[in-house]
């Protein structure tokens, strides 16, 4: 060996000796956990701050990241472990001004995804007392009182999409506005709650299938809209999937005597005959694009999967629907485990095949069409898949474990 080589070598002896002495151990997940507590803990271990939650590169006010922050609040009310409770507060703080304005958050946008992370407030305002909490809610309770509508009342999906109702868009504001009907004692708010749910059940349903079109134009205008009935071509899993998680959610807050709560439970009958009619039978799941099945481009997704099983499974325990559902959801959750769930050595879990996203007009133009629904990219531990997965394996858990 040369005189050149040999202090090399030997170089890259200690600083290997140097790493390995000073190397932290991977993180790992138990794998004797719960299913909620293994993908919760993976999420976290994946995103170490909240705001990172939908492969942000910088915080900004996501409705991803309320959707994951809401499986972790309920998550943290289950168990016990203040290590939810502080992820979400984390991500609250990191978003939220002193004076309750709200970082990356524009108002007169009118945009109502950007309502779905406000329910997450409620729960850190009762705990804390904070007054920018409260500040933050009634902000975007505010965006909500002159957000633009159709003639019917129902709420446009953003103010550049006009005249146009979202599946999307009824979980983004529905169970907000429910709740905050019930904690700040706004007992009408929840007529115009009922209403968003029965335009949508009136115009985007198929009344000879039971199943949601995407999205539905009054005005007709939009190159995706049928021109007699304003319908979008297709049915989108996820998008039925949002709707899904509204019905359910929502009734945790209306008034057992409130005259619209017995219409509301009434859609959620027909949505879960139609869901387990649309099951996949092999494997307990649901198609990208539901109205068309297995075709060639089609897939079994995720993120659609996992929001109907948390539907069915919370509407049966509650008493909405017949307790055959639970069946349909046991045979889904089944499903999810089988053929999404990857388990590290390490115990982290991964959940894959979601849609990343989809939606119809914009630049460039989303046309709704088969084809675009098919070709939109998929990726793992999307949090669209992953905060309803928390969510429905909270419901086969059962009740509060732990402390």
């Amino acid at each position: 060996m040369s005189k050149i080589t040999k202090p090399y070598t030997r170089t890259l002896w200690l600083l290997f000796c140097l790493t390995t002495a000073f190397a932290q151990p991977a993180p790992t997940v138990a794998t004797n956990a719960p299913w909620s507590v293994r993908m919760a803990d993976s999420d976290m271990i994946r995103n170490p701050k909240g705001w990172m939650l939908d492969f942000s590169k910088e915080p900004r006010w996501g409705y991803c990241n309320g959707l994951v922050c809401s499986a972790l609040e309920q998550l943290w009310k289950k168990s016990g472990d203040e290590k939810y409770y502080t992820y979400i507060k984390g991500y609250a703080d990191d978003l939220i001004n002193p004076n309750g304005t709200i970082k990356t958050y524009t108002l007169s946008q009118y945009n109502i995804d950007a309502v779905n992370s406000g329910k997450i407030l409620f729960a850190l305002y009762e705990k804390t007392h904070d007054p920018k909490y409260e500040k933050a809610i009634r902000l975007l309770r505010s965006q909500m009182l002159t957000h633009p509508r159709t003639s019917e009342g129902g709420f446009w999906h953003k103010k550049h999409y006009p005249h146009q109702m979202w599946l999307d868009g009824l979980y983004m504001a529905s169970p907000f506005l429910a709740q905050y009907a019930q904690v700040f004692n706004e007992p009408a708010l929840f007529a115009d709650v009922a209403n968003q749910i029965q335009l949508i059940d009136r115009h985007n349903k198929d009344p000879k299938t039971g199943l949601y079109y995407h999205g539905w134009d009054e005005s007709k205008e939009q190159r995706w809209a049928d021109k007699e009935t304003g319908k979008s071509p297709h049915v989108w899993g996820r998008g039925m999937g949002w709707y899904a998680m509204t019905l359910v959610d929502v009734l945790d807050y209306f008034p057992n005597d409130h005259p619209q709560r017995k219409q509301i439970i009434a859609i959620t009958n027909q949505l879960a005959q139609t869901l387990a009619t649309y099951q996949d039978k092999q494997t307990g799941l649901w198609y990208q694009v539901m109205d068309v099945g297995k075709q060639d481009g089609n897939y079994l997704e995720s993120s659609g999967s996992t929001m109907f099983v948390y539907f069915l499974i919370k509407a049966a325990k509650k008493g909405y629907i017949d307790q055959k559902y639970a069946d349909v959801a046991r045979k889904g959750y089944d499903g999810i485990l089988t053929n999404f769930i990857k388990t590290q050595p390490t115990g982290i879990v991964t959940i894959t095949d979601a849609c990343a996203g989809a939606g119809l007009g914009g630049t460039p133009y989303r046309d709704g069409s088969y084809e675009y629904y098919c070709k939109e990219a998929k990726r793992d531990n999307d949090p669209k898949s992953v905060g309803p997965f928390i969510m429905l394996a909270l419901e086969f858990e059962g009740k509060k474990r732990g402390k």
